[in-house]
């Protein structure tokens, strides 16, 4: 052990709770979109209308599959009624529904029996953001909202 230092490689005087702190920038929608996307599933999701929203089907036999959320209300469920039917017993007939309003695209349960999941977190109702991940039954998707350009000024 070096002069000055104590037995947890610290020097003397200098507590365990000193830390260095790093600052990253924040991480933003486009990021998260261009880390996770290929580049034609980008060029799909800047073509779309700004307030729409895409949802690519990441693994499973429907890999690579896109919905496209551009209604006030898309639902999602085994009935073959649904706007986004999903053919598996593991989806509730009427499983789930995307709900536009203008903070954005929401998804809401719909009192499934396997519930749905937003990044791994099972939930009722939660406001999405490009890149998470929303699962219903043995179907995981990534929400792929259209974004803006920045104002020019």
């Amino acid at each position: 052990m070096s002069e000055g230092q104590n037995g947890h490689g610290r020097h003397a005087g200098e507590s365990p709770a000193e830390a260095t702190s790093v600052s990253l920038p924040p991480i933003t929608d486009e990021i998260v979109a261009e880390y996770q996307l290929t580049p034609e599933e980008r060029a799909a999701v800047a073509a779309l209308p700004v307030g729409s929203a895409l949802l690519i089907s990441r693994d499973g036999a429907d890999k690579g599959a896109r919905f496209l959320l551009d209604a006030d209300v898309t639902t999602v469920g085994r009935h073959p009624d649904a706007d986004i039917f999903l053919d598996d017993v593991t989806v509730s007939r009427r499983h789930a529904e995307f709900r536009r309003g203008p903070e954005g695209i929401r998804v809401v349960d719909a009192g499934s029996l396997n519930g749905t999941y937003v990044n791994n977190d099972r939930v009722d109702e939660v406001l999405l953001r490009t890149g998470f991940q929303v699962r219903f039954g043995k179907f995981v998707l990534t929400y792929c909202a259209r974004i803006a350009a920045p104002a020019q000024g």
